[in-house]
């Protein structure tokens, strides 16, 4: 009798542990991004002056002018799918100190960006911030110096796709991919480019497809832009073009680009 009285006692904690694993195990999806948390709240700052989308050479720093912080997007769209796979925060703790957050932030960024997702206990603890935008508007210049140099990703391997032709069937299989990755619960960054024009060689990272509000053929995506950490960007796919679009803006005069996937896994 006592045995039998057990066993839905012996069921309930069972369910609690499986339910309990399941959270551990739990990846962060792309469905769970949300842009005003998981994004980095400063901006990549252009190389260039732009008009209208058209590039012009900067004026001069004048002295005493801070120095701009440029050539990071690439940088900031991997740190960004880092800390959403490797790291989680605690607003209740108390913050850390300028060296221990650098250690931390390093062995977040120092993992490749395509690895599978850490389980929530295993990840990196950033005590005091609620999530990355603010805590990257907090200790801005700890995050600067600690999640990597921009020159280097000029001499990225898998930037030398852009220097071939490639035909609708590319861009449709990229497209496929893209599809994919969101439908798997990942993050997808995308190198966007206009070679040989240099209207744009610039990373975003996608996180969302919206809803088709219209039938006319354009599938519409949600991207955090480094530039623009203000607001969420729109990328498009037309389905009768077999072609993305990027939004116009004050850096780009927008239109047809380019798009190759980057950080899906090695030498990408």
């Amino acid at each position: 009798m006592i045995a039998a009285n057990l066993r839905p006692v012996a069921r309930f904690w069972q369910l609690g542990a499986f339910i309990t694993l399941v959270l551990l195990r739990s990846s962060a999806a792309a469905s769970d991004f949300r842009f005003d948390h998981d994004t980095v709240g400063f901006a990549n700052a252009t190389v260039f002056e732009y008009r209208e989308g058209h590039p012009s050479l900067r004026r001069p720093r004048e002295k005493g002018e801070p120095k701009r912080y440029t050539r990071r997007c690439f940088v900031l769209c991997r740190t960004t799918m880092q800390f959403h796979k490797f790291a989680r925060f605690d607003p209740h703790a108390t913050p850390l100190d300028d060296n221990a957050l650098a250690a931390r932030i390093r062995t977040v960024t120092r993992r490749a960006a395509w690895e599978k997702p850490l389980p929530i206990n295993e990840r990196v603890v950033f005590p005091g911030y609620p999530n990355l935008r603010a805590m990257s508007n907090a200790r801005r210049e700890v995050l600067r110096r600690n999640i990597g140099l921009g020159w280097p990703t000029y001499f990225r391997l898998g930037n030398f796709r852009m220097l071939f032709e490639h035909d609708s069937n590319y861009h449709k299989e990229t497209h496929a991919n893209l599809d994919a990755a969101l439908a798997r619960g990942e993050l997808f960054v995308g190198f966007l480019t206009t070679y040989p024009r240099l209207s744009i060689n610039h990373a975003v990272l996608v996180y969302k497809r919206k809803p088709a509000s219209q039938n006319d053929g354009i599938e519409r995506y949600l991207v955090y832009d480094p530039n623009h950490p203000e607001s969420p960007r729109e990328l498009t796919w037309s389905s009768r073009d077999h072609t993305f679009a990027y939004q116009k803006d004050w850096d780009f005069i927008g239109g047809v680009v380019h798009v190759y996937q980057i950080y899906g896994k090695w030498l990408q």
